[in-house]
């Protein structure tokens, strides 16, 4: 059985992190996207996360080689990822072991997320739906 109930939860951007701010001011003022004001502040890991009209957010990660976030050199979230909200965290985790797929995680519960490659290299996060602020229709 595969997941089911994916939708497209927000893409992970590499930027140059002595560029941010020029390249937050291209996603904002060139494509219209706006900043969403509670992304945490990080002097060590520029970036922003920016709304979409769909509920989705492009995330800008400012860093180079392996980011303050990784578990490991490959194991780094800060990679350029596409992420992808499932119903149940724990049902996608389950679902993966089943199917042999390997996988690192991220903190735990319903904020866990899991990270896989796929066959050509490309970084997929999954998590659970309702847990984080991509979503701007949820925010209250």
């Amino acid at each position: 059985m595969a997941l089911e109930h994916v939708r497209l939860h927000h893409h992970g951007v590499r930027i140059d992190p002595d560029r941010a701010d020029e390249s937050i001011a291209f996603y904002r003022d060139v494509l219209g996207l706006e900043p969403d004001a509670a992304r945490p502040s990080s002097p060590t890991f520029p970036g922003a996360w920016l709304d979409c009209d769909n509920d989705t957010q492009i995330h800008l990660l400012g860093a180079r080689g392996t980011s303050p976030y990784a578990l490991g050199p490959d194991e780094d979230p800060a990679v350029p990822h596409v992420a992808l909200a499932v119903p149940d965290i724990g049902d996608a985790r389950d679902e993966l072991d089943r199917v042999g797929v390997s996988y690192f995680a991220m903190a735990a519960g319903p904020t866990e997320q899991l990270f896989v490659r796929d066959p050509s290299g490309n970084m997929i996060e999954l998590h659970q739906s309702g847990t984080c602020r991509c979503e701007r229709s949820s925010r209250s």
